[in-house]
């Protein structure tokens, strides 16, 4: 990867300057002054916000390994270094040795490209060129609409709205400094304009190297496997069910005894939970989904996965972060008796007294029409008009795919249904929380009523451990209130509370701690730190926390 590496480096020193020389005068003048008359500068260093914008993307799409901008300079600095070895030929510009210092950095740089030529692999999708078209197209008659208003509103001399629109489609499409008889602007108009030619430039760019964003989805036969796989291994992971999530794909390993689901956003391909099927089978699959990444230039990384998947995806190449840890409960453990489970006993109890039941029921067991006014009043009751959750959640409610998931309703005195919880199957004899929904004029308490309900009746349907929310940074909550924490660990819990006023992070970890349950560690497993901020943007959005115009309260996936 040396010549990658060289290239984008180059670019990046290169965007650097140009950075600084748009906002330092004497660099700038520098700079400037060696792209007049007989002297040159070497590929691309061009002082300028602009410039150094275009450096700078060409500097990440290389570093991801794209082969359009691969293309794209080598074009580009190949015909530079034409154009500066004819130039060589006369006297008064060989006789500058910046110049034959601009020629052998160019020179290098293009050599780079040509002996590094198989580093740059990874495909962009193939309608980039007419989106990039497209863009560079419409946004150019948008932005040169927007700079002749501007202009005509500021014009301090009389002109036509005609001449105003030429003056800002040249400012908007050419580098030089000019001027126009009839035009008289302020400077801050021209810097407004020039502004609107970045973002354009930033847009076409974005459409000209954009990945792959469609991948195929879960097709019947697909699923038909995956199932066959959960039915063979399924209690191995309490995420497992949710790998049969539609809007995900799949990648298999060669001998079909194991699969990797994930979802590409944003350019990152996002894996979640433990591989499914025989783990002696798992590298199978995690090499071809790692390949499929790398060929379309997507960042991987997993979302969710337990210790011993984290173990065998570190083994190919990806740092592993603890997240924070799952709640799961053993029937045959969990009891209401104690002084230790007193508030909660107390809590039950108040909740069944104001007349409240729970049913429990296979969805498979509940009549089409009875499971549509479910269905109905899940989505009355929804937070907001995005439906949560990626990693830990199915995405659909009442398919006939999905019998042997486990609803709860609640109901009040009158009878009347008042919240709802949905549980996915982990293995034979397990569930995972899937969703959860509560009417908001109903009395609080009423989800962990349910919970404690369905432990206490779990014997009915077989079942023998529950899988519950999962809890973002236990660990510190935990350590950082115990007696000798550390001034790190209490500032790092301080922040984490802060913030819990907008999401459920502590609170979330209160509500399943009164289960008493066996926490176990999940993890997120990552190439380079330096795409952490990327990855947790793509993860937001996939679970459906990140939205415009803002974001919203989270809790991976188990809805309220």
């Amino acid at each position: 990867m040396g010549y990658a590496r060289f290239a984008v480096w180059y670019l990046r020193l290169v965007a650097f300057v140009n950075f600084l020389s748009a906002v330092w005068v004497s660099p700038g003048q520098d700079v400037r002054r060696h792209n007049q008359e007989d002297l040159f500068t070497p590929y691309l260093l061009t002082a300028g916000f602009a410039s150094g914008v275009f450096t700078a993307f060409l500097a990440i799409t290389m570093r991801r390994r794209k082969r359009a901008a691969w293309l794209l300079n080598l074009g580009l600095s190949g015909a530079f270094l034409a154009l500066l070895a004819f130039a060589m030929v006369f006297p008064e510009i060989r006789r500058h040795p910046q110049n034959w210092m601009s020629l052998g950095l160019t020179a290098a740089f293009v050599g780079t490209l040509v002996l590094g030529r198989r580093e740059f692999y990874a495909k962009g999708d193939r309608a980039n060129p007419k989106l990039a078209a497209a863009v560079g197209a419409g946004g150019l008659l948008v932005s040169s609409l927007l700079a002749a208003l501007l202009v005509d509103v500021t014009n301090q001399r009389h002109s036509t709205f005609a001449a105003c629109w030429r003056y800002g489609t040249l400012r908007l499409v050419s580098i030089a400094d000019f001027r126009s008889p009839g035009i008289a602007t302020p400077n801050w108009v021209d810097v407004t304009v020039n502004g609107l030619s970045t973002v354009l430039l930033l847009a076409v760019l974005y459409a000209a190297f954009r990945s792959r964003r469609a991948v195929d989805p879960l097709t019947d036969d697909d699923e038909k496997r995956l199932r066959e796989l959960l039915d063979r291994h399924g209690e191995r992971d309490s995420l497992g069910y949710f790998a049969l999530r539609r809007e995900k794909s799949v990648v298999w390993s060669p001998s079909g005894k194991a699969a990797v689901a994930y979802r590409v956003v944003g350019g990152v391909s996002l894996a979640s939970g433990d591989p499914l099927g025989d783990p002696e089978a798992w590298p199978g699959a995690i090499e071809p989904w790692l390949a499929e990444a790398r060929a379309h230039g997507w960042i991987p990384a997993v979302m969710g996965a337990g210790e011993e998947a984290g173990t065998v995806y570190a083994r190919h190449g990806l740092d592993a972060l603890e997240l924070g840890d799952e709640a799961l409960v053993e029937v045959a453990e969990f009891t209401l008796e104690g002084r230790a489970m007193r508030t909660v006993r107390q809590a039950y109890n108040r909740v069944r007294r104001a007349g409240y039941a729970v049913r429990i029921r296979r969805h498979e067991e509940i009549p089409a029409a009875e499971m549509a006014t479910l269905v109905q009043r899940a989505d009355d009751w929804r937070d907001g008009a995005t439906e949560r959750g990626f990693s830990m959640a199915l995405g659909r409610l009442g398919d006939a795919r999905d019998g042997r998931c486990v609803m709860l309703e609640c109901t009040d005195a009158r009878g009347e249904s008042r919240a709802l919880l949905s549980f996915v199957p982990w293995g034979p004899h397990g569930l995972s929380l899937d969703l959860m929904r509560r009417d908001r004029d109903s009395d609080n308490g009423l989800v962990e009523f349910m919970v404690i309900d369905l432990l206490r009746r779990a014997h009915e349907i077989g079942i023998t451990q529950v899988s519950l929310n999962f809890a973002m940074f236990r660990s510190v909550f935990e350590r950082g209130g115990r007696l000798g924490a550390g001034p790190v660990l209490r500032l790092w819990r301080s922040l984490l509370s802060f913030f819990s006023r907008w999401w459920q992070i502590e609170s979330l970890y209160r509500a399943n701690a009164k289960y008493r349950p066996i926490w176990e560690p999940r993890f997120l497993l990552f190439e380079k730190s330096a795409d952490l901020p990327r990855i947790g943007l793509a993860s937001a959005r996939a679970e459906g926390f990140l939205e415009l115009p803002g974001l919203h309260r989270t809790h991976w996936g188990k809805q309220g």
